[in-house]
């Protein structure tokens, strides 16, 4: 029995502490302070990058991708030029135009001494560019536009407008001899034949073989200003009319000109910023250059 009541006091009196000990600890007790966040350093923004538009290749812009066709032979042809043996075609009409010499305003004789500094004849002022130039390839046919066209040609279906309808007359070149340019629009097709696109728009070599092969023929004009003789080895491509630069090749046949002269008006303007063909072939002959180092 005294033991029992001496459990009883021990646990009475532990209760008791217990009890006093919380109740110092709830009284005397300090709040609790939160520990301080540090907030994580906002993660500066990337500057967008810019993804240029992809452009499918039947819509690709004319001469933005397309690379040099090198070594054609080039013979020269001109606007009401007579049918000769080795020339049976006459040049009064094109393969687009039947009134072809009466636009241009006459008879572009090819004569040197009939021929002016800027590359034109000194009968007339033409309507017409006088720099002109004919490949062997035509869109279109007496049946309407040719199946393959719109497969073939990259610029087709932005300029198509219905059958029958040509979508290669007036499209600029550039002409490369002896490290000169000139550009000239395609009015004519030839020589020799109409149907090698595997020529004009893929890698092949020109099917014909009259006149040592020849793959362009080009106006009085061209064969001026890059001083060439027919026969001439000559480096061509298709270029996009923002890529033409400023030449003779603008004087006629654009538009709005200078009472007299036959030539636009002529404002200042900045020299001209490099074309994306003149940038990437310096990109090229860069990297050439550093590899052979």
């Amino acid at each position: 029995m005294a033991v029992t009541v001496t459990k009883l006091a021990c646990l009475c009196i532990l209760g008791l502490s217990l009890s006093l000990v919380t109740a110092d600890n709830s009284v005397g007790a300090k709040p609790r302070v939160p520990l301080p966040v540090t907030p994580k350093p906002k993660r500066a923004k990337k500057p967008p990058v810019y993804t240029p538009p992809q452009v499918s290749k039947s819509r690709a812009v004319p001469g933005r991708f397309f690379p040099w066709k090198r070594d054609i032979t080039s013979t020269i042809f001109w606007i009401g030029e007579k049918p000769t043996a080795k020339n049976p075609t006459p040049n009064h009409a094109s393969s687009w135009d039947v009134d072809w010499e009466v636009k241009y305003g006459g008879y572009d004789n090819p004569d040197p001494r009939a021929r002016t500094r800027d590359y034109r004849p000194v009968a007339f002022v033409p309507k017409l560019n006088p720099f002109y130039i004919a490949l062997p390839y035509n869109d279109i046919d007496r049946s309407g536009t040719k199946s393959e066209a719109s497969r073939v040609i990259p610029w087709f279906h932005k300029r198509f407008k219905k059958k029958g309808w040509t979508t290669l007359k007036g499209q600029w070149l550039a002409i490369k001899y002896n490290g000169k340019i000139c550009y000239a629009q395609w009015e004519d097709c030839g020589p020799f034949v109409t149907d090698d696109w595997q020529y004009v728009f893929g890698n092949a070599r020109p099917r014909n073989r009259s006149n040592k092969s020849a793959g362009i023929d080009v106006s009085p004009a061209v064969r001026d200003y890059l001083k060439l003789k027919s026969g001439a080895k000559v480096s061509w491509k298709f270029v996009s009319d923002a890529s033409v630069r400023r030449g003779p090749w603008k004087y006629y046949g654009q538009g709005t000109s200078q009472r007299g002269s036959g030539r636009p008006a002529r404002a200042y303007t900045p020299p001209p910023k490099p074309t994306i063909e003149e940038l990437y072939e310096q990109r090229q002959r860069a990297s050439r250059g550093s590899a052979a180092k």
